[in-house]
């Protein structure tokens, strides 16, 4: 990562897509815009009875896969099931359930109308897969933190999920505010969303909240984008303080004998 960008580690994670999405892709915003304009368009606050949410998948009941007004394309209205896994209800079939499922691309369209954000509808697949790449991402790291925490392989579930665009992170603040004092340290620019992940660990029932903030990184040189997640367990427990301690402990001690040994 460029040293303008937030200092990334071992539970940072920067990958880049396979191509460029378009200018008006929520994903990548380029443009000098407000942080509450970046964001998803699809819906991911925790349901509840009269927000008229599926409770198994977080979408609005009434985000069909019929199309828009207005809409002058097909688009596909086939869902992929992420391999984030979720906690399955008695009534749910086996078959297909017990994983997360992402909205399909006539949904996500639906979504971005429904949000007022004029998007053209030949980019709508590319952003889905956009979307769907960062939130496989997300669970790598999560995964990592676990695996760092547990010492076992047990695959912990997510149980619900919040979408916060324009809610700044107590870290990401910190990160602006270390820009006006180090810039060549520091990134001004802020995460273009922030989700809050509530993970559960299936042998304990134990529930754990982690944080994840979304960056834009400058493309790579064909031009493909770059994205940075800073993903990391939220301060409200004493296991999840001390976790994050133990790990930028071990990170500092690494950077520290690395530059020794040059």
């Amino acid at each position: 990562m460029p040293a303008s960008h937030p200092p990334m580690g071992d539970h940072h994670h920067a990958s880049s897509s396979s191509g460029s999405p378009p200018p008006g892709c929520p994903m990548h915003q380029k443009e000098a815009a407000p942080p509450a304009a970046a964001k998803c368009p699809v819906q991911h606050d925790a349901p509840s009875e009269s927000s008229g949410l599926n409770p198994h998948n977080n979408m609005p009941n009434d985000l069909t896969h019929m199309p828009s007004p207005g809409q002058t394309m097909a688009l596909p209205t086939e869902r992929v099931t992420s391999s984030i896994p979720r906690p399955s209800s008695p009534e749910e079939d086996q078959a297909g359930s017990g994983r997360w499922e992402y909205p399909s691309p006539q949904q996500f369209y639906n979504a971005l109308v429904r949000k007022g954000w004029e998007t053209p509808e030949e980019h709508v697949e590319t952003m889905v897969e956009i979307h769907n790449f960062l939130n496989e991402e997300a669970w790598n790291e999560v995964l990592k933190w676990e695996k760092r925490w547990s010492g076992s392989d047990e695959t912990p579930e997510l149980a619900r999920l919040h979408g916060k665009p324009g809610q700044l992170s107590p870290k990401a603040r910190m990160h602006l505010s270390l820009a006006w004092l180090l810039p060549s340290k520091f990134s001004n620019e802020p995460p273009f969303d922030r989700h809050d992940w509530v993970i559960r660990r299936p042998a304990t029932g134990e529930e754990v909240r982690y944080v994840i903030d979304y960056y834009s990184a400058p493309d790579n040189p064909d031009g493909s984008p770059v994205f940075s997640l800073d993903v990391r367990p939220a301060l409200d427990s004493l296991g999840s303080v001390t976790q994050r301690i133990s790990v930028a402990t071990e990170e500092a001690w690494k950077s520290f004998r690395d530059s020794e040994s040059r």
